[in-house]
């Protein structure tokens, strides 16, 4: 990382939580280049589809500490494979 990155890195840092994130947002997607349509309809489908389940109770969330954990005991296990 060069000195002007790290710089603004830590000034980022400094910024509101909400903030960051729209930072986060907007430079991830600065990465993406330009979007293809049929990726975006099929992801509006999708989180319609989860929508649904979730308001029908066909299925529950999971709170983020425990999805967290989930995503990461999976990751270690396929690294031990």
């Amino acid at each position: 990382m060069t000195q002007q990155t790290q710089r603004l890195f830590n000034e980022a840092l400094q910024l509101p939580e909400g903030e960051r994130g729209d930072l986060a947002a907007q430079l991830l997607d600065s990465l993406d280049g330009a979007a293809e349509e049929d990726v975006e309809t099929a992801w509006s489908a999708e989180i319609k589809d989860r929508l649904g389940e979730l308001e029908a109770g066909t299925v529950q969330p999971i709170p983020w500490p425990q999805a967290r954990r989930m995503i990461l005991e999976d990751r270690d296990d396929a690294g031990s494979a």
